[in-house]
């Protein structure tokens, strides 16, 4: 072996364990000036490191190189978002239809889509083919709220809609609460046997898109723009504190995050919440692009009094995003 393909390898081998070592910094902690490097999925920056790792093995023939395959792979096994349904294999899917029950007991299904003011099409029928209980809408106007209950429920169903948010549901709404500096809202259902439950419907701002990452501008506006997500999601978290005897209180909290499964501003709710699709999603569960889905933005949380027992995401020709679909049991 030439000292030349020596040096090119063990340069390939340093160029990924160095990758490797930021990749899971970046990812564990989420600083914020790194936010343009966590927006996209761990398993891209794990494909260039496997891609050095293999390389390497090429100029060196050393079982080094091997050693950071193996240790990427067990990264990817282990970080990567899109692999936590394997702990879910065997799990049953939701249905079109009406939600079947559960061992016997009734669920609650709860469906999210961004509608992207319908600029793809009015996704009423194919939210309405999942006969969900409650439905979280963001990118939408209230006539096309009003639409798309009128579809749902034959005009026997409750809707708010408040400035690009709506909520539909087949139950009765007894008050809302609006978030006074954002699109965010929050409502009280009765749910039948079963006494008010609190349901709050986000919109975050949208990401950062600049993937120009050779340029400072680019960390700056991304690091800001999470910023501003964890502020917003606080004070949509404070408002349901206040008005409520949160965390005693049955509530359901969802939409489009604008953020990947694994940003740091889904840790505000894991003290409180538990995600659906992390519990019992099946599937490919990204939302984000419809046609090219790498990220998972859209979540449906619940609290300790609801379990989650089917989740999934559904492609709709009517949107750039996916809907999220899950059936929970009320304890």
């Amino acid at each position: 072996m030439s000292s030349i393909s020596r040096r090119i390898g063990w340069t390939l081998v340093g160029t990924s364990l160095l990758l490797h070592i930021f990749t899971v910094y970046c990812f564990a902690r989420q600083p914020d000036r790194f936010a343009a490097f966590t927006v996209m999925p761990i398993w891209l920056w794990g494909g260039f490191g496997l891609l050095l790792s293999s390389a390497a093995f090429y100029f060196l023939r050393a079982s080094l190189s091997l050693i950071m395959t193996a240790v990427w792979a067990v990264t990817l096994l282990v970080g990567a978002d899109e692999a936590r349904v394997l702990a879910n294999l065997g799990k049953s899917p939701p249905l079109t239809g009406l939600a079947e029950p559960f061992k016997g007991h009734p669920v609650v299904r709860v469906l999210t889509l961004n509608c992207a003011y319908f600029k793809y099409g009015n996704p009423a029928r194919d939210i309405a083919a999942w006969q969900p209980d409650i439905v979280l809408l963001q990118d939408i106007l209230p006539h096309q709220v009003h639409q798309i209950a009128d579809v749902l429920y034959n005009r026997e169903g409750d809707y708010r809609a408040y400035i690009t948010n709506g909520v539909v549901t087949r139950w009765k709404i007894q008050r809302e609460i609006r978030n006074p500096s954002q699109d965010d809202q929050q409502v009280a259902i009765l749910l039948p046997g079963k006494g008010e439950i609190e349901v709050v419907n986000v919109h975050l701002t949208t990401a950062a898109t600049d993937l120009s990452l050779w340029r400072k501008s680019a960390w700056i506006k991304h690091r800001d723009s999470r910023l501003v997500r964890q502020k917003e999601l606080s004070l949509t978290q404070q408002i349901l504190e206040q008005t409520t005897r949160f965390p005693n209180t049955p509530t359901l909290f969802g939409g489009d995050f604008n953020a990947p499964a694994s940003d740091i501003v889904h840790r505000q709710l894991a003290l409180d919440f538990e995600d659906a699709f992390a519990t019992a999603g099946t599937g490919w569960g990204n939302t984000y692009h419809r046609r090219f889905p790498i990220l998972r933005i859209d979540h449906i949380y619940a609290t300790r009094h609801f379990t989650p027992v089917r989740c999934r995401a559904v492609t709709t020709r009517d949107s750039d995003h996916r809907m999220v679909v899950a059936d929970f049991l009320v304890k």
